[in-house]
């Protein structure tokens, strides 16, 4: 049975089955599994496994592979929430608050939001005296900045980058 392709006018990409759901959920789990091991759980063969997961990678359904960190092991058990607002809304000033916020390597997470507030910014610091910094010294001096309230996270109820 052949494919279903997608199109938009951005992009066109094989529609993702089951099988292709199934590898996702694997690496989701363990980006480190092997070809051998996905191909077992997902009852496969080793090859076509592969070739979905390339196929994927290249579709940019994979964006990238990566490794999560301890914060409490790396001496970063800080997390803030921050609701930003802007004084100016005009698309030129916006982008020139997300290009800040993508070079302030504090900011592990940033969202476009509706409300009140324009972004929300997952921040991660050292200690609270590093994050004083980060706010007086960075996020608050950030051209078009209006408005900061920062919210500290007490506990990590659920922390999970699995969608599938």
């Amino acid at each position: 049975m052949a494919k279903k392709q997608v199109s938009t006018e951005q992009f066109s990409f094989e529609a993702l089955d089951e099988k292709d759901l199934a590898i996702l959920k694997v690496l989701q789990l363990n980006a480190k599994a092997t070809i051998s091991d996905i191909a077992k759980q997902v009852h496969l063969s080793g090859s076509p496994v592969h070739e979905r997961i390339r196929r994927m990678e290249q579709q940019g359904v994979i964006k990238q592979y990566a490794t999560l960190l301890d914060l409490n092991k790396i001496q970063k058990s800080l997390i803030v929430i921050c609701y930003v607002s802007l004084k100016e809304h005009n698309k030129n000033a916006g982008l020139k608050f997300i290009k800040r916020i993508q070079e302030l390597t504090e900011v592990v997470e940033c969202y476009s939001i509706s409300g009140e507030f324009d972004f929300m910014l997952k921040v991660i610091a050292r200690d609270m005296e590093r994050y004083y910094d980060f706010h007086v010294n960075k996020l608050s001096q950030a051209e078009n900045v209006g408005h900061i309230q920062s919210v500290f996270v007490m506990g990590v109820v659920k922390d999970t980058h699995v969608v599938l």
